[in-house]
């Protein structure tokens, strides 16, 4: 059994295989799934993960080099919470943050039921 870190069997073999440039979309549970994109749902209830948590466990074992949230997170709790683990945040409209999504390699569904608690991470590499 591992240490820490990652549990989800599922969510820790996808994260394994990120690479410098992905997109990894950390979703509340009413965000649109798009078609194509892989999805680990983690989703219990509403509530159940709650974003900040999913956020936290992925930014302690994942290298993110850029954030991207929607202009409407900007004075909701969601907002703050990305606000408060990410310098430099890139925002742009819900619609928009949904496109993106589009193109992610990796979508984590949370059990977040606040609005606009989504954001896109850009993979880093740690050296």
């Amino acid at each position: 059994m591992k240490r820490g870190g990652l549990l989800n069997a599922q969510l820790n073999h996808a994260v394994s295989g990120l690479g410098h440039g992905d997109l990894v979309v950390v979703a509340d549970c009413g965000l649109p799934l798009p078609a194509g994109v892989p999805v680990v749902d983690l989703a219990v209830v509403h509530g159940l993960p709650a974003f900040a948590d999913v956020l936290d466990a992925l930014t302690a074992d994942v290298v993110f080099e850029a954030c991207t949230a929607a202009d409407e997170s900007h004075d909701s709790p969601a907002g703050a919470q990305i606000t408060s683990r990410f310098d430099d945040v890139a925002y742009v409209s819900h619609d928009e943050l949904k496109r993106l999504s589009g193109g992610a390699r990796l979508l984590v569904r949370t059990g977040e039921a606040t609005p606009y608690a989504n954001v896109v991470l850009r993979c880093g590499v740690p050296f």
